[in-house]
């Protein structure tokens, strides 16, 4: 049985897929949410959570852990600065993916990967 064994490979060799997660995870640090195929999305979702966990920790050290796999200070400050403070009482999961549709041309389930809101913004905003 192949429980828990590796990683999701979406069918790209190392370079290429580390490259794409780093870019999608920059687009939703910046956009808060974007739309993608279901098994990006699930990999997306490793890929920036334990960044989010460093920026809580907030020291120099996280910082250079994340600017090392993000490759993006305007990035790297968003997480340290906005993203970080609002989930700072969270002990994780700070992203959800939703299934929406059937992409049309090669049929494959597509997802939006967004940023949860946090319970204290939306105790703020009723």
């Amino acid at each position: 049985m192949r429980h828990k064994s590796g990683i999701k490979k979406l069918g790209r060799p190392t370079d290429h897929r580390l490259a794409m997660l780093r870019n999608m995870a920059i687009s939703l640090i910046e956009k808060g949410r974007i739309e993608t195929t279901v098994d990006r999305a699930k990999a997306l979702r490793t890929f920036v959570e334990p960044i989010i966990t460093l920026g809580k920790k907030g020291d120099l050290s996280a910082i250079r852990l994340a600017y090392k796999k993000l490759h993006n200070k305007d990035a790297v400050r968003t997480v340290f600065k906005e993203l970080a403070p609002r989930y700072k009482s969270r002990p994780g999961g700070y992203t959800r993916v939703l299934k929406t549709r059937i992409r049309r041309g090669d049929n494959a389930t597509m997802a939006i990967i967004e940023f949860v809101k946090d319970e204290n913004q939306e105790a703020k905003s009723e």
